[in-house]
């Protein structure tokens, strides 16, 4: 039998690491919506790697928003190691955000005025760590993805598979309880794609971090550990 977690309760080792239970999701106003979630129930656990399938427009980016505490649901319930995201702040949604989770898209989202190094250090210096702490932690993400020769150099100086291994960087610098990846290899060719994936795969295995990823490559959704198909917002 799998154990549940109550909403708000605190989280143990084996407890999932975000709790979904019910969860709604819809868009529009004036009687004219979209009900893109309709009743998802999940859990994720400590260290998995669960893969989410489906055509375009079944709802896949949209409920990793809302596992993400990015989106609002519209009735069920999400929690974050053990805090029910809808009875937080803003202010505490993005604490939580910043000391559990870690965030990858198909595009990498770096600054363009800032190194890979300093892009990497970005979550840290939210969490007020020292410039000598951060840089250094951020120099060792970028070692364990391959790029230690590649710290000091800007986005546009690089290719399109180091800024992805850059943004995957970023998201593991800060041990997260889970990663949420949307299409993280989808702007790549195959053979990059297949690189920047079992990169991705050893890092989470290695730092025993669950990871969600969104994906069309059903080849490389079945490499994770699990996967999970959504068909008209349903599991």
């Amino acid at each position: 039998m799998t154990k549940t977690l109550a909403a708000g309760a605190e989280t143990g080792p084996f407890d999932p690491v975000i709790y979904a239970r019910a969860v709604v999701k819809n868009y529009g106003e004036d009687g004219l919506f979209v009900e893109v979630l309709k009743g998802i129930d999940l859990d994720i656990r400590p260290g998995e790697i669960l893969a989410v399938t489906g055509a375009s427009g079944s709802g896949k980016s949209t409920l990793l928003h809302c596992l993400g505490g990015l989106d609002a649901v519209n009735s069920g319930a999400i929690t974050i190691r053990g805090r029910d995201v809808a009875k937080l702040t803003e202010a505490e949604r993005g604490a939580l955000r910043n000391q559990a989770l870690g965030f990858v898209y198909q595009f990498h989202h770096l600054l363009p005025e800032f190194s890979a190094l300093d892009n990497v250090a970005m979550p840290l210096a939210i969490r007020r760590e020292s410039r000598d702490s951060r840089r250094a932690r951020a120099a060792e993400a970028l070692s364990a993805v391959g790029l230690s020769h590649r710290v000091m150099h800007f986005p546009g100086e690089l290719s399109g598979g180091e800024r992805q291994r850059t943004a995957i960087a970023r998201a593991i610098v800060t041990r997260p309880a889970c990663v949420l990846a949307d299409e993280p290899t989808g702007n790549l060719d195959r053979e990059t794609a297949h690189v920047v994936f079992d990169q991705f795969l050893a890092l989470a295995r290695q730092f025993a971090t669950a990871v969600v990823i969104v994906t069309h490559d059903v080849e490389l959704a079945a490499r994770c550990d699990r996967m999970l198909r959504l068909v008209d917002g349903r599991v």
